[in-house]
């Protein structure tokens, strides 16, 4: 096989985390394949963070992070900036994850140079455009310009196979999230949160970011969240507070001035990693978490109202439970009064994979190439 160049695009910190496995897998192969690593910047600071844990040198950085940026903005930066290297530099084919803007504006992009497309974490749906936004709407579209999907559980296969998608473009590989962990595990890792928590019997890693839930449904969820500390003196709440200033300003308002609610600036993804692994209980509306979680046994509140990663309810690691104040209080008090509840969502089996999907990603890459 001639060397063949890929691009792989990313621009938020969930994307490098789960991009990052399927980097260091294509490096192993420097006789076949030049990589670009191509970054937008969607997020600045906390996508610097996962580079410098995963020791990944950017090709080209587009820094596209404006103040106040609309999604129009992101997706006509983006692709201005890409059109320009794929044309200088002719990739044989371009890797995008999941549902960012980042994603989409890259595979349009890509589509209109004619290069292939690679989707890894194809094929996930809620099926409702508006929800989760603008992600369910990214990734539907993304899907209809790729040429190779990268699905990481039987159910989203099927979601293709039932959208018309041929079976010979689409590969089952589990999550790469799982293959990040598998990393971030084997690193020593120090950080006064971890020695804080140490002090209580069980830690609550809360992360919450979604546009939909700014404003009144983040407010409900900080209220529970404030009677569940206020009525159990063993329970500490972690909070990295994400940069949204919307998300900044309505944690630091309503969360900030109690002890054993810790807020705390985006943690780099070694240093997460391991706060997660020393948690008891997981509330989220992100969706990388959902994956994650049950890879260290812990079980997931979802902070939403419906998930495309349903292999999780299936398999009883995460229950959805919305925003609403005493729906999300009722739900951490189950958990931490019932042994019985707790141990069936810690101990089922995690959906996602073994932490080898960046091995099978590049499997079937070489495959295209030789067809």
């Amino acid at each position: 096989m001639m060397k063949k160049k890929i691009g792989v695009v990313f621009g938020t910190r969930p994307e490098a985390i789960k991009m990052a496995p399927v980097i260091k897998e294509l490096e192993k192969y420097p006789d076949q394949y030049e990589i670009l690593v191509i970054v937008t910047a969607q997020h600045r600071e906390m996508l610097d963070q996962v580079l410098h844990v995963f020791d990944i040198h950017p090709t080209y950085d587009l820094n596209v992070m404006r103040p106040k940026q609309s999604l129009s903005d992101i997706t006509v930066n983006v692709m201005k900036g890409l059109e320009e290297i794929f044309m200088d530099e002719k990739p044989d084919m371009v890797l995008v994850h999941g549902d960012t803007t980042t994603s989409f504006a890259a595979a349009l992009a890509a589509y209109y140079q004619q290069i292939p497309i690679g989707h890894v974490e194809a094929g996930l749906r809620t099926y409702d455009k508006y929800f989760p936004f603008p992600e369910e709407a990214n990734r539907q579209l993304i899907d209809n310009l790729a040429d190779l999907f990268f699905v990481p559980t039987e159910l989203t296969k099927s979601n293709l196979l039932n959208e018309n998608k041929l079976e010979s473009e689409i590969v089952v590989t589990g999550n790469t999230a799982i293959d990040a962990i598998q990393y971030t595990k084997q690193l020593s890792v120090k950080h006064e949160l971890l020695n804080t928590i140490q002090a209580y019997d069980k830690t609550i890693l809360l992360t919450m970011h979604r546009r939909e839930n700014h404003g009144e449904p983040m407010k409900q969820v900080f209220k529970a969240i404030k009677r569940i500390v206020d009525e159990h003196e063993d329970v500490v709440v972690v909070m990295p507070v994400h940069l949204s200033p919307v998300v900044q300003e309505l944690a630091k308002d309503m969360l900030s001035g109690n002890e054993r609610i810790l807020l705390s600036d985006p943690l780099e993804v070694d240093v997460f990693h391991k706060v997660l692994s020393k948690s008891y209980i997981v509330l989220t509306d992100s969706g990388g978490l959902q994956e994650e979680a049950p890879a260290f046994d812990i079980p997931v509140l979802v902070l939403r109202d419906k998930t495309e990663r349903p292999e999780g309810l299936t398999a009883g690691t995460l229950k959805v439970i919305g925003t609403d104040e005493e729906k999300v209080y009722q739900s951490i008090e189950q958990l931490l009064n019932s042994q019985v509840i707790y141990d069936k969502m810690s101990r089922a089996n995690n959906p996602y994979g073994d932490g080898i999907a960046s091995v099978t990603i590049v499997e079937r890459i070489q495959k295209y190439f030789i067809k």
